[in-house]
């Protein structure tokens, strides 16, 4: 079994992503460049010789395909996944299906920084008259969700995405880690983002921008020991061992 218990990992480039639109809650599927980024990135976790015990996604298909190719590639294909509404994207409310570089032309770059990077600035609200509500709110994947659809988020900060992610965190995958399980987390840019805040404080807000199949390992005690990139046509780069000395507290 690997001695590190917890792997973090962004879901490969998805078909929005490489249109630059905001994705958020609407289902995409990776990008042909995407699918060939999770199957590299099992491949390398396959040579460092790291295996699975259990694996948590998004109820979004980026995130769980990531998670199917990059076990595929590992030969891991039989381990655990679940699903949970709460590792979702953030909610991007009205922002969802619009180009990010029309947003700067539109609102201003300094405004649309302050939606996509703040902590707690919440992005406009989505409107049934939105073109994507009917099909986030009517989707029947929503109706399995442990809060009443009437209650699920309309626009979040990062704050609210860390507010419904936590509940899981320390309910569900917290107590698999203590156990001894090793976890590999297959989420989304903000969610990893709104974890890692979470895990390492307020030093990652102001520069992490994650690439897809970026990847956070942490040790048992949850200090993070180094992290990478692998994506297309970029080679393999281990930015670490990580300092310790800037490392969060212990957490579990």
């Amino acid at each position: 079994m690997s001695k590190h218990k917890l792997f973090l990992l962004r879901h490969g480039e998805g078909t929005w992503n490489k249109e630059n639109r905001f994705c958020s809650w609407v289902d995409q599927k990776l990008s042909e460049n995407g699918v060939v980024e999770a199957q590299e990135c099992g491949r390398l976790l396959k040579e460092q010789g790291y295996q699975f015990d259990q694996v948590f996604t998004s109820i979004l298909s980026r995130s769980i395909q990531t998670a199917w190719l990059v076990l595929e590639a590992m030969g891991q294909e039989w381990v655990p996944v679940t699903k949970s509404w709460r590792l979702n994207e953030r909610h991007y409310g009205a922002l969802i299906g619009l180009n990010r570089a029309e947003m700067a032309l539109n609102h201003g770059e300094e405004q649309v920084k302050l939606w996509r990077r703040s902590y707690d600035i919440t992005p406009p609200p989505i409107e049934e008259t939105h073109p994507f509500y009917a099909e986030i709110y009517n989707d029947r994947r929503y109706s399995t969700c442990d809060v009443p659809q009437e209650e699920l988020p309309k626009t979040e900060s990062l704050k609210e995405v860390l507010d419904r992610l936590l509940p899981y965190w320390n309910d569900v995958i917290v107590p698999v880690i203590k156990s001894g399980q090793t976890v590999l987390i297959s989420a989304h840019g903000n969610s990893c983002r709104a974890l890692l805040k979470h895990l390492e404080g307020e030093i990652y807000l102001s520069f992490l921008i994650f690439c897809e199949n970026s990847v956070f390992i942490y040790s048992p005690s949850c200090r993070l020991l180094t992290f990478f990139f692998c994506g297309m046509q970029k080679n393999y780069i281990i930015f670490g061992p990580y300092n310790e000395s800037q490392c969060g507290p212990v957490l579990f």
